[in-house]
């Protein structure tokens, strides 16, 4: 055994204790630093705002007005709606609805640590989303159940790398590529129509039947075979686990981020870990699918496109235009959860307005059989159906699918008259933007799909206020496939069946990440050739 000399051992031993020693003064002072920077703003924030005319909730150091929102929003959850309601704020935004009727429309609240401010005004709304410079980028770090859910894909990247994500997946949603998965929305429809059909048969010709659950496995189908080639049996793995790690995300955005806390093995983790690799082995199925295949192409698809972009390049390389392949897995996240998620919620609440306006669902079957007959619809039948695209734009402005927008302050920026300091976060409260009187008019709470006659600019008294897809260069780069989706299914539904509410029905929006039905929309279903 090899032996130290004792003064040697005593002086490295000497030196490692100065080190350590260094080490846990830096630490501690970077605390200390931290801590007092985190108490100074709570005091020097709202009093900078309270200057420039803005005021707000007092919240508490570190947990903000959390516990204030949670409480609130469990009140909300126990409301109840008259089916010709359409003011779901109260519901799900009943926070901004107080300090909005304490504060004004523009307001400074405390999400947890970080310092919020309300924008209801459109043209602020606008300048934000519009910014191509990167001024009001999504907040960061997101939480650990949204990556877990969404991946780090083209709508959770920000700069140069959204450049390059964008790039290999803007293909994919050309106006071309569209109308050629029309025929794949259209055969999946069908197939959810045909056991309709059998079911209301056997029913002896009504049929009560929850279809928010239905429209949910519909566009789990479409999404799955237009851009990913498979079908909903071979991607269920992936909607099953999506669908857990939505409640688990809905659930924890408002808890306090307790730095580290990711990392532990606590039970609510150990389930997210469980289902984020059940997401990813199915999906590296899929894609093993496409690489042990013998064609020359991996494909024409969303999933194709990203394949081919990871083939060897040096050229694309070179421009860093290609994804890795955890890059392609986390937009395969991303498109399989939006694509199928806000697509069904708009189709279930379209149906929801058509069940309550009987005289407008009339109006709506008789341009879908003007246009398309009986036929199938095709991509130049759809563009026909005007009415049918006014009541899908009225139902995404009463129930589009998110209900608040994040971003934050780079830097110092000047927003209006307002100057919004570095690493603030900034909220639209989309719902209460979509049901400003000053903005859509005196029935801005009422169902008035020809509002949009002369198009979306001219609907409101300013152009940009229907948000529901957003705006600018992060716009939702799938709004054209979800709108030719939603008219394809609506047509084919109105072609063959009659449509009203069943009175089980409870009028309860809630939002789980997405604005959804909280206990389902069943219907009474009638065919129209019985």
């Amino acid at each position: 055994m090899l032996l130290y000399p004792s003064g040697r051992y005593q002086r490295e031993m000497s030196n490692l204790g100065l080190v350590l020693g260094a080490l846990a003064v830096v630490l501690i002072s970077s605390l200390w630093r931290g801590l007092v920077y985190l108490i100074w703003r709570t005091y020097a924030i709202p009093k900078r705002f309270r200057k420039q005319g803005v005021g707000g909730p007092c919240g508490k150091f570190w947990s903000g007005s959390l516990e204030e929102i949670r409480s609130m929003k469990k009140a909300g959850r126990k409301l109840i709606l008259d089916i010709n309601s359409h003011d779901i704020t109260p519901r799900v935004l009943p926070h901004y609805l107080k300090w909005m009727s304490q504060y004004g429309e523009t307001f400074l609240y405390w999400f947890g640590p970080h310092p919020t401010i309300c924008i209801t005004d459109p043209e602020l709304a606008k300048q934000v989303l519009s910014n191509k410079f990167g001024f009001f980028p999504k907040e960061t770090p997101f939480p650990p159940s949204v990556l877990a859910l969404l991946g780090k894909g083209l709508p959770l990247t920000e700069g140069a790398e959204w450049v390059r994500h964008r790039h290999v997946v803007s293909p994919a949603f050309t106006m071309d590529k569209l109308k050629m998965m029309t025929k794949k929305m259209a055969a999946c429809a069908q197939s959810m129509l045909e056991r309709w059909q059998d079911q209301a048969t056997q029913a002896e010709g009504q049929r009560e039947m929850v279809v928010s659950s239905q429209f949910q496995e519909l566009t789990a189908d479409v999404i799955s075979h237009t851009a990913f080639g498979s079908s909903y049996a071979e991607g269920k793995e992936v909607f099953q686990a999506q669908k857990e790690l939505q409640t688990l995300a809905a659930e924890s955005l408002l808890n306090v981020n307790i730095p580290g806390y990711k990392y532990l093995p606590s039970r609510r983790n150990l389930h997210r870990w469980k289902l984020e690799r059940r997401v990813r082995n199915t999906l590296m199925h899929i894609i093993q699918g496409r690489l042990d295949s013998k064609d020359s192409s991996y494909g024409n698809d969303l999933l194709g496109l990203m394949m081919e972009s990871c083939r060897s390049d040096p050229g694309q390389e070179r421009k860093g235009q290609i994804l890795s392949m955890n890059e392609i897995i986390d937009e395969c996240k991303t498109f399989f959860f939006a694509g199928q998620e806000t697509t069904s919620h708009l189709l279930t609440w379209t149906v929801f307005l058509l069940c309550t306006n009987q005289e407008l669902q009339e109006r709506l079957r008789e341009e879908v059989l003007r246009e398309c007959g009986t036929e199938i619809p095709n991509a130049d039948m759809l563009s026909k159906l005007k009415l049918v695209t006014m009541v899908l734009l009225e139902a995404l402005r009463l129930y589009g699918p998110v209900v608040v927008m994040q971003r934050m302050a780079a830097k110092d920026m000047t927003l209006g008259n307002l100057v919004i300091p570095k690493d603030t976060r900034l909220s639209i409260p989309i719902a209460i933007i979509h049901r400003n009187k000053k903005v859509w008019g005196a029935d801005a709470d009422e169902f008035n799909p020809l509002r949009f006659k002369n198009g979306i600019s001219k609907a409101a008294k300013h152009p940009n206020a229907l948000l529901a897809f957003s705006i600018g260069p992060r716009a939702c780069i799938g709004q054209n496939f979800a709108m030719l989706e939603a008219k394809t299914v609506i047509a084919m539904i109105l072609q063959r069946f009659s449509l009203s509410l069943s009175p089980n029905y409870i009028h309860a929006p809630a939002d789980i990440l997405t604005l959804q039905p909280q206990y389902g929309l069943p219907i009474l279903l009638r065919p129209l050739n019985v």
